[in-house]
C-alpha cells in the first residue's frame, strides 16, 4: 500500500473512532458548545451588522452627503471665482448651517441648529415634513415673514404649534410645517439644538452674517446619476489645482460622513473585542470539558492503546471531537449572527436614522467560525497534550490525575502557535491595532495572572497549619487537594468579574463627570460671535445683571492646520489620541498673555510687543500625539490664507473645567487686523437660579440677537444622552460575557459533583453531619470566591482607569461602592452555583455509592 494510501485509511480510521466515541451522547460538553456560539455569536454579529451599516453609509453616500461632493468653508462664503466653478461642474446647491438664538413672542428663547437651504435643496433624497407640502411653498416668504420647518422638539421647547412666529437675529420666521426627517442629517454630527430649516433668503435677513460669524457654507454638487468615483476625483483634484488656498473642507460620497464611519469601526472594534473576550472565559469551559471527558474516558485511552494505537492517535481522535463540537456550537451562533442585520432592519429600521444595508457577508460569518474553532483549540490542546501519555496501566489499577503534569514539548508548541494565530488576527483586523494589541496582551496577563493566583492560592492552603475546627480544615483542604475546582473557578469568576468592575467604573466615572453635578468651576453659559464693536456694551450688561459673576472674554477665529514642519497633513501618521485636532477646522485665538487654565510646561511665553514672525503656543498633548516640539513649525489655513508659525512654547489645559480652552493660541501680530468674533464664558461663583438665567438670556436677545448663548447645563445634557447609549452599549455588550462566565463557573462547578458525591458519602459514613459538610463546602466557595474578588476588583479598576486617562482623555475617581457590590455579587453567584450541586452530592444514598467504590 503506497504511503498516501495508508495515510488516507489511517485518517478514515481516526475520523471514525471519533465518531463512534461520542455515540454516548455530549454529556459534560454543553456549557462548551454554548460558549462557543455565544462569543461566535458576538463576533458574527458585530461584524455583520458593521458591514451592513457599512455598505448601507456607501450605497446612500450621496444622500448623506447632500450631494456626489461637498466643500465647506468657514465663516466666509467662496469667492465669485470659486462659485463660478463650482457651478460650471455640476448642479449646486448651497446650504448654510450655524447656531443662533430663536425668540418666542411670550419672550422664551431657545437655541436652535439653523441649517439655511436654497431653491436646489435636496439634491439627493427627500425632506420629510408634517403636514407634508412642498418645501419651497413653506419657506417662501409671504405675509411679511419668512417660512421654516422646524424639529418638533422646538415646538415643544417654546409650546408652538405650526403657524406660530418667532424671531431669529431680525427676521420674524413663520414656522408653517413639524420637520420630520432631512436627508443629509447624519452628516450634521451632534448638535446642541433642535433643527429650524430656512431659506438663504431668510438667513440674509436676520442680519447675523457679520464679519467672523461661525457659519459654515456648504456647497454641495450633483454630479448625474451615471457620475463614477473617477468623475468625483476629478472634479476635486480641478478645485485643488484652480483654487489651492481656498481652505475648503472636502468630503465625497464614498466619506459621506467620516466621524460616523469612524464610530462604527470604533464600536464595532470594542464590540469585536468583548466577543473574544467572551470567547476566552468559554475556553476555560472548554478546557474544563476537555479535561472532564478525558478523565472519564481514561479507560477508553488505554484500552485504545493496548491494541496497538499510539499518543499521536489518541491525540488526533480527540482533537476530532473539538473542532468538530466547536464547529457544531458556533453552527447557532453563525445564524444568529448572519440574522442579526436583518432583524435590526426590520424592527429597528424606521426607529434608528441609520442606512443600514443588510446583507449575508461570508468573510465576516468565516472569520467568526475561525476564532471560535480556534479557540476551543488553543484551549483543548492542553488537556490533549496530556492524553497521549495515559498509561495502559490505567485499565489495572485507580490513578488520580496529575493536574500538574505538562504536556510534550510539541504540543506546548502548538498551544503557543494557535495562541499567538489568535493573538495575531485580533490585532491584525482591528481598526485600532494600539488598542487591539493594548487588549490581546492585557487578556494574556490576566490569564496568566489569574492561573498564577490559582496557584499560590492552593499552595498557601496545603501549607496552612491544621486548624482545630473539622469544618475549616475540611474547607482548606478541598482548595487543594487532587481534582480541586480551584483553578476553574478563579479563571472564570476572576475574568467575568474584572470585566464587570472594568465597566462599572467606567460607567460611574462617566455619570460622574458628565451627567452629575457640573464641576464648581464650570461656566453657566458660553456666548458665541459677539462682534467686537458690540463688546463694550454686551459686558455692560453682564456687569449690570449679574453681578459678582465672573465673565471672561477673547477673539476666536476658524482655522485649518494644512501642514507640521512643511509635511502636508494627509501624509501626517498622527497618533489616534490627536488625530481628531487635524479632522476639520478648529478654533483658535490670539493673545498677550498666557489664558486661563493654562500652564507652560516647555519654552517660554512671547513678550506682550511681540512683533516679527508669527509664534503659537500648542497643547503638549496635542503636540506629542503630532510629533511636535518646540521650534518645529505649524501651517493653518485662516479665512483663506496660508500662515506658517513656530511653535514657542507648549501648555497644559484643564479641559474638564469647562472653560475656553484652544488647542492652538496665537501671538497677537499674527492675525492684527483680521476679521473675527469674541467668545465668552459667564461664571457663577455661588451658583445661579433658573430665574436669573431667564432674565439675563431675555435681556441679551433682545440687546444682540446676533449673539448666541449656550446654556452649559443643556450641551453636558446633549453629551449626556450620547454617554448613557454608550453605557448601555457597554452593558449589554458586557452581559454577554458575563453570561459565559457563569455558565463556565456552573459547568465547572457541576464538573465535580461526582468528587462532591464519593467524599459526601465517605465523610457522612464516618460520621459527619449534614450541616457540617454544608458548611465547609460554603466555607470553601467563600475563600476561593474572595481570593478572585479581590484580583477582579484591582484589575478591573486597573483596566478602568487605563480606559478613562489614556483613551477617553478624562480623570478617573475610583468607586469603591460600586466594585465591592459587584465582588459580592459574583462571590454570592459562585456560593449558590456550588451549593446547587452540594446539596444533590449530599442527597445521595450512601449504598449504591459504595458498591462501586
Amino acid at each position: 500500500m503506497s504511503p498516501s494510501r495508508s495515510a488516507g485509511a489511517g485518517l478514515a480510521v481516526t475520523l471514525r473512532l471519533a465518531a463512534r466515541d461520542l455515540r454516548g451522547g455530549l454529556r459534560g460538553f454543553y456549557v462548551f458548545m454554548i460558549c462557543i456560539a455565544l462569543g461566535v455569536m458576538a463576533i458574527a454579529g458585530v461584524g455583520s451588522t458593521a458591514a451592513s451599516l457599512t455598505d448601507g453609509i456607501a450605497r446612500e453616500g450621496r444622500v448623506i452627503l447632500g450631494g456626489d461632493v461637498a466643500f465647506s468653508l468657514i465663516p466666509n462664503e467662496a469667492s465669485a471665482p470659486e462659485r463660478e466653478f463650482l457651478e460650471s461642474q455640476g448642479r449646486l446647491s448651497v446650504a448654510a448651517t450655524f447656531r443662533a438664538m430663536a425668540r418666542a413672542a411670550d419672550g422664551h428663547t431657545a437655541l436652535v441648529e439653523i441649517k439655511a437651504v436654497d431653491g436646489a435643496y435636496p439634491l439627493y433624497g427627500a425632506v420629510a415634513l408634517d403636514p407634508d407640502q412642498p418645501l419651497a411653498a413653506v419657506l417662501e416668504e409671504r405675509d411679511g415673514a419668512f417660512g421654516a420647518a422646524a424639529d418638533p422638539a422646538l415646538l415643544a421647547r417654546l409650546d408652538l404649534a405650526p403657524g406660530a412666529s418667532i424671531k431669529v437675529g431680525q427676521a420674524t420666521i413663520a414656522i408653517r410645517s413639524a420637520l420630520t426627517a432631512e436627508p443629509d442629517k447624519i452628516a450634521g454630527g451632534i448638535g446642541f439644538g433642535p433643527r429650524l430649516l430656512i431659506s438663504e433668503a431668510a438667513l440674509r435677513a436676520t442680519g447675523l452674517l457679520q464679519p467672523g460669524s461661525l457659519v459654515r457654507w456648504h456647497y454641495r454638487l450633483g454630479l448625474g446619476g451615471n457620475s463614477s468615483d473617477a468623475d468625483v476625483s476629478r472634479v476635486v483634484a480641478a478645485a485643488a489645482a484652480q483654487f489651492p488656498q481656498a481652505g475648503w473642507d472636502v468630503r465625497t460620497r464614498t466619506n459621506a460622513s467620516p466621524s460616523l464611519e469612524q464610530d462604527v469601526e470604533r464600536f464595532t472594534q470594542y464590540l469585536t473585542l468583548v466577543g473574544l473576550t467572551a470567547l476566552l472565559v468559554g475556553g476555560v469551559g472548554v478546557a474544563n470539558a476537555v479535561k472532564n471527558h478525558l478523565d472519564r474516558k481514561r479507560a477508553v485511552i488505554a484500552t485504545l492503546k493496548s491494541v496497538g494505537a499510539t499518543g499521536g492517535q489518541v491525540f488526533a481522535i480527540y482533537l476530532i471531537q473539538v473542532i468538530g463540537l466547536a464547529a457544531l456550537g458556533a453552527l447557532p451562533g453563525l445564524i444568529i449572527g448572519a440574522a442579526l442585520p436583518f432583524g435590526i432592519a426590520w424592527g429597528l429600521g424606521t426607529v434608528l436614522p441609520l442606512p443600514i444595508a443588510p446583507a449575508l457577508h461570508a468573510g465576516v460569518l468565516g472569520l467568526g467560525l475561525l476564532y471560535g474553532v480556534l479557540t476551543a483549540v488553543a484551549f483543548a490542546l492542553w488537556p490533549l497534550g496530556r492524553a497521549h501519555d495515559v498509561p495502559v496501566s490505567t485499565l489495572f489499577r485507580d490513578e488520580v490525575a496529575n493536574d500538574a503534569r505538562w504536556p510534550r514539548r510539541s504540543y506546548i508548541a502548538a498551544t503557543v502557535l494557535v495562541v499567538g494565530t489568535l493573538a495575531t488576527l485580533a490585532v491584525a483586523l482591528a481598526h485600532d491595532h494600539r488598542t487591539a494589541a493594548i487588549f490581546v496582551a492585557a487578556a494574556g496577563a490576566v490569564l496568566v495572572t489569574l492561573r498564577l493566583i490559582a496557584s499560590l492560592l492552593m499552595r498557601i492552603a496545603r501549607r496552612l497549619p491544621h486548624a482545630r475546627s473539622t469544618v475549616l480544615r475540611l474547607a482548606i483542604a478541598n482548595v487543594y487537594r487532587p481534582g480541586a475546582l480551584t483553578t476553574s473557578v478563579v479563571l472564570s469568576l476572576g475574568l467575568g468579574l474584572a470585566l464587570l468592575v472594568t465597566v462599572i467604573e467606567i460607567d460611574g466615572n462617566l455619570r460622574r463627570q458628565f451627567m452629575a453635578a457640573l464641576p464648581e468651576r464650570a461656566p453657566a453659559f458660553f456666548f458665541l460671535d459677539i462682534p467686537p464693536a458690540d463688546a463694550g456694551g454686551f459686558d455692560d450688561i453682564i456687569r449690570r445683571d449679574a453681578p459678582g459673576a465672573t465673565l471672561e472674554r477673547v477673539p476666536m477665529l476658524r482655522g485649518r492646520i494644512v501642514a507640521a514642519n512643511g509635511v502636508p497633513i494627509e501624509t501626517l501618521k498622527p497618533a489616534a489620541s490627536a488625530a481628531w485636532v487635524l479632522q476639520s477646522d478648529r478654533g483658535i485665538t490670539y493673545a498677550n498673555e498666557v489664558p486661563a487654565g493654562s500652564r507652560v510646561v516647555e519654552g517660554e511665553w512671547w513678550k506682550p510687543d511681540q512683533q516679527g514672525p508669527s509664534l503659537v503656543s500648542f497643547e503638549k498633548r496635542v503636540a506629542d500625539g503630532l510629533g511636535l516640539k518646540v521650534g518645529d513649525t505649524v501651517t493653518v489655513n485662516v479665512l483663506g490664507r496660508i500662515i506658517t508659525a513656530r511653535i514657542a512654547n507648549l501648555r497644559t489645559l484643564d479641559w474638564q473645567s469647562l472653560g475656553i480652552n484652544f488647542v492652538m493660541v496665537f501671538s497677537p501680530a499674527t492675525f492684527r487686523d483680521a476679521p473675527h468674533t469674541d467668545i465668552a464664558t459667564l461664571t457663577y461663583p455661588g451658583g445661579s437660579t433658573p430665574a436669573q438665567e431667564i432674565a439675563l438670556l431675555k435681556t441679551l436677545a433682545d440687546a444682540y440677537p446676533s449673539v448666541t448663548t449656550v446654556r452649559v447645563r443643556d450641551a453636558l445634557d446633549a453629551i449626556g444622552h450620547v454617554v448613557t447609549n454608550l453605557v448601555l452599549g457597554l452593558r449589554g455588550a458586557t452581559a454577554l460575557t458575563l453570561v459565559v462566565a457563569l455558565l463556565v463557573l456552573g459547568g465547572a462547578l457541576a464538573s465535580g459533583h461526582q468528587n462532591r458525591v464519593h467524599d459526601a458519602v465517605v465523610l457522612k459514613v464516618l460520621g459527619a453531619s449534614r450541616g457540617r459538610l454544608l458548611s465547609a463546602y460554603v466555607l470553601e466557595y467563600l475563600l476561593v470566591g474572595g481570593a478572585t474578588a479581590v484580583f477582579g476588583i484591582a484589575a478591573g479598576s486597573a483596566a478602568a482607569a487605563l480606559v478613562l486617562t489614556r483613551v477617553m482623555n478624562l480623570s478617573f475617581g475610583w468607586l469603591p461602592g460600586p466594585a465591592f457590590a459587584a465582588a459580592g455579587g459574583a462571590i454570592a453567584a459562585t456560593v449558590l452555583l456550588g451549593l446547587i450541586g452540594t446539596f444533590a452530592a449530599l442527597g445521595q444514598k450512601p449504598a449504591a455509592v459504595l458498591r462501586n467504590l
